[in-house]
């Protein structure tokens, strides 16, 4: 994907994920979706620096940067939504485009896509970007509303209630 898909799958996911983490709609709402939107967009244009050195989708395009990125707010205490917007850059072009990233490099060079993806100057490009954000905001629905009641429900189990 370029640009225009990243930062559009930012914004879209940021807008989602606000709503699913405060879906009154009001001013709150939109506060939640301007603090989870900067760093995400910011994330999701990061891995394309890779661009101006270095090899592109390999370089920055790998999972020690992502890991990076997840390990960075425990350690210094900001960036804490940075790395979703990584994260959504490489499934982004793991889904969405046809070439795929380097997902273990500089282990292996060996690129990893898959088959729903389109070329860069497709003009379906925004299409699938729309479809590969949506995904991603039913596996983030996911995440907030049923991960915990399983967890909870789990837990009741183990103890025995």
């Amino acid at each position: 994907m370029n640009k225009k898909g990243h930062v559009l799958n930012a914004v879209l996911l940021s807008i989602g994920l606000g709503y699913l983490l405060v879906p009154v709609g009001d001013l709150e709402t939109f506060k939640t979706i301007l603090m989870i939107g900067v760093p995400v967009t910011l994330g999701a244009l990061f891995p394309d620096v890779d661009t101006a050195f270095g090899k592109h989708r390999k370089t920055l395009h790998n999972l020690p940067i992502l890991l990076g990125f997840v390990a960075f707010p425990y350690v210094f205490g900001n960036l804490e939504y940075v790395w979703i917007g990584v994260l959504t850059h490489y499934v982004l072009d793991v889904a969405g485009s046809k070439r795929g990233i380097a997902l273990f490099y500089p282990i292996s060079k060996q690129e990893y896509g898959l088959p729903t993806g389109v070329t860069v100057s497709s003009k379906r490009a925004d299409f699938v970007t729309a479809v590969v954000t949506v995904g991603e905001l039913a596996l983030a629905a996911v995440v907030v509303f049923e991960l915990p009641q399983f967890a909870f429900e789990l837990g009741r189990q183990l103890v025995g209630l």
